[in-house]
């Protein structure tokens, strides 16, 4: 084969570092590009924010006055260790169990007296009782292989064969009616239903706990003892002929087991707070809605102007890498900027699109899609989908990401569209309006719908009532 050199011409896109980096910032949630930002402000020391004080600005003889002064002032705060809290020991020693009895339930202001630790998980709040428990070792040391078998709803996870089995090695001679008084320990523990081994248990359990001349407790008990799934499919029939009791006392068991927890664990639980932070505000302004930017939401920034200055005198000096943090700088104070204004042009085009929504609410909502609003701000499709993903505006009506405002369409009878979010909206305004006795099911709801012009499929409202999690009829059924 005889070698060659060949020219060709061809097309293909490059993104630059600019463009990469003004795609990643434009999909960030606000809390992530602070994230981002504060990053970027340790790396950079030509990056600033402009709240920052003002002596940053002073020259640099000036500056190294200040901190002259500042140092021999010698003003310095010692830093406090910090002292975690550990979790409660579960050792087989039974020093260890006095010790942080002693050390953590005989104070009168301690925490034991007033119950459980603030903030404490369930597995804390339990091995908190059982510490003070008048147990004898073994008997705590078993309660506590329980509590640590437990998930975050407060129900055993194995059968009390498998946690028998591996307790097998650590203590001797252990008989299965021992595991089952600890079982009951635990189940006298708070919070009332833990330890359970099923719903029906856990429920149970709280019923057992209420006076005995609460109204309907034995046949809330008999109800959950053996025939929940009876009372689940709401067989008011089977169940008054099983139980020998009338409407009354039935709708009064029901109602008393509705009242009961059936995760008793969960509120013990810690669960993360996530906090939005919403990018636009949208206010009717003489009779005109408007949005407009989040102002404490946008990052303030601009370059250090002592560095720059110093860049500036000494360019020829070399500093080739003070050049490049300059440019970085420059390139992440202008691409914060286009997306803010991004967001704010799409927004706009959602509101001037929606306004329907804002005057009336979901019933109004109007089919929406990306490409239409692509079209109005002169953008990609790929680009507003990265702007309405976790950006938030916050209206008259609620705080919704923009995606919310997007749906797709259902024909009408007159030839137009209607938004799935409306339709949802209409399905359930007519489940709260029907009569409880004889509820709508999917096919009335679609004919209803039909009747106002909405043509839709049984199936299609099937799919919208899951999605809001409205029951089917038979499940919304009253008793």
């Amino acid at each position: 084969m005889k070698h060659s050199l060949q020219l060709k011409l061809g097309q293909h896109l490059t993104l630059t570092p600019q463009l990469q980096q003004s795609i990643r910032l434009l999909q960030l949630s606000t809390l992530e590009l602070n994230q981002e930002l504060e990053q970027m402000l340790q790396d950079n020391p030509l990056l600033e924010r402009e709240d920052e004080d003002e002596s940053a600005y002073a020259t640099p003889d000036e500056a190294g006055a200040a901190a002259g002064e500042a140092e021999g002032q010698g003003t310095t705060e010692a830093a406090q260790p910090d002292h975690p809290e550990g979790e409660p020991s579960t050792a087989l020693d039974e020093a260890d169990w006095n010790d942080y009895s002693a050390a953590s339930g005989d104070e009168e202001d301690s925490d034991f007296a007033h119950g459980a630790i603030s903030g404490a998980t369930l597995r804390e709040h339990l091995f908190n009782q059982l510490i003070v428990s008048p147990l004898t070792l073994r008997d705590r040391t078993l309660v506590a292989a329980l509590i640590d078998d437990l998930d975050e709803a407060g129900f055993l996870t194995q059968p009390l064969e498998d946690i028998a089995a591996s307790l097998t090695g650590e203590i001797e001679d252990l008989e299965p009616e021992e595991l089952e008084t600890a079982l009951k320990h635990l189940q006298n523990m708070d919070p009332t239903g833990v330890g359970a081994r099923s719903l029906a248990e856990c429920l149970t359990l709280q019923l057992r706990a209420l006076p005995a001349d609460t109204p309907a407790r034995d046949a809330a008990m008999r109800l959950t003892t053996h025939y929940l799934d009876l009372l689940a499919a709401r067989d008011v029939g089977k169940l008054k002929k099983m139980l020998g009791i009338d409407d009354a006392t039935l709708r009064t068991a029901r109602a008393l087991i509705l009242s009961l927890n059936p995760r008793p664990g969960t509120a013990f639980g810690r669960d993360e707070t996530h906090y939005v932070i919403p990018d636009v505000y949208v206010r009717k302004v003489k009779g005109m809605w408007i949005a407009s930017l989040n102002a404490d939401a946008m990052p303030k920034l601009r370059v250090n102007r002592v560095y720059a200055d110093i860049l500036a005198r000494h360019r020829e000096a070399g500093g080739s890498q003070l050049a490049s943090q300059l440019q970085e700088a420059r390139w992440l104070i202008k691409n914060v900027q286009q997306r803010f204004d991004t967001i704010l042009r799409v927004s706009q085009a959602i509101v001037d699109r929606q306004k329907q929504f804002f005057e009336h609410g979901e019933v109004a909502m109007r089919p929406l899609v990306l490409r239409e609003i692509a079209e109005a701000v002169d953008l990609h499709e790929s680009t507003i989908s990265r702007v309405t993903t976790q950006k938030y505006m916050m209206t008259p009506r609620g705080l919704y990401e923009l995606k919310y405002f997007f749906g797709s369409h259902v024909a009408t009878d007159s030839g137009g569209a209607c938004s799935s979010t409306a339709i949802r909206a209409l399905i359930k305004q007519l489940v709260a309006a029907e009569n409880a006795r004889k509820p709508l099911s999917d096919g009335q709801l679609a004919e209803v719908l039909g009747q106002q012009g909405i043509v839709v499929a049984r199936r299609t409202v099937a799919k919208y009532r899951e999605s809001l999690q409205i029951p089917p009829a038979n499940m919304r059924r009253a008793l």
